[in-house]
């Protein structure tokens, strides 16, 4: 799967459910009152957090950590014809 492939809100609701979870396990006294799943998160909050997983991927997606698409209107080296 390629990053542009990734969808923003599935990515934030990963993030939300990971955070509990470690949060959880480390004794976090802020996860002590109640845990919220990602459909009792504010919507405002949701919102903010799939805009910063949309930002992150653009991130990743520039940083270059994919290959270009192969574009099969050029020629590989060495396999060009050059003439008028």
């Amino acid at each position: 799967m390629s990053i542009h492939e990734v969808n923003a809100e599935e990515l934030a609701k990963l993030f939300h459910i990971y955070r509990q979870a470690l949060a959880h396990g480390l004794g976090d006294p802020a996860t002590n009152d109640q845990a919220k799943s990602w459909d009792q998160v504010p919507q405002c909050e949701r919102k903010l957090m799939v805009a910063a997983a949309r930002l992150a991927l653009i991130d990743l997606a520039d940083a270059g950590g994919e290959e270009p698409p192969a574009r099969s209107y050029f020629a590989k080296p060495g396999e060009a014809n050059w003439g008028c």
